[in-house]
């Protein structure tokens, strides 16, 4: 496993786009979401609902594919690289990696934030008995 990563982080260049997919990959999970619900909250105050959704999901959708072809671009630009040093390309790209381990993380991050902070209760406490 450490000596997978070091193939992969070798050399500054390598390091830089390994550590900009896993950005892109947060920002993708966690950024996207919050920064358009954000936008269809303003949204919704000078308009409907209707009009606020909308706005929300087309948003989400336009920026998910913008963020997965830059991302799939700084795939390239890595695996170009890895070659270039006669690395030899795993079974499943870097990008496949750093896409599961962040999904990971923000699964967790939300269940943290749900069950811990935002008050929300697992079982329903008001069944009607």
């Amino acid at each position: 496993m450490v000596s997978r990563l070091r193939e992969i982080m070798s050399g500054p260049a390598s390091a830089a786009l390994v550590l900009l997919m896993l950005a892109g990959c947060m920002f993708l999970w966690i950024g996207v979401p919050l920064g358009w619900l954000w936008i269809g909250s303003q949204v919704q105050g000078s308009a409907s609902l209707g009009t606020a959704l909308m706005v929300t999901m087309l948003g989400i959708v336009v920026t998910v594919f913008a963020v997965v072809a830059a991302l799939s671009w700084l795939n390239r630009r890595h695996a170009a690289l890895q070659e270039r040093r006669n690395r030899p390309l795993g079974r499943s790209s870097v990008l496949e990696v750093i896409l599961v381990a962040s999904a990971g993380i923000a699964i967790v991050g939300f269940g943290i934030w749900f069950f811990g902070f935002a008050g929300a209760s697992p079982v329903p406490l008001n069944i009607g008995f």
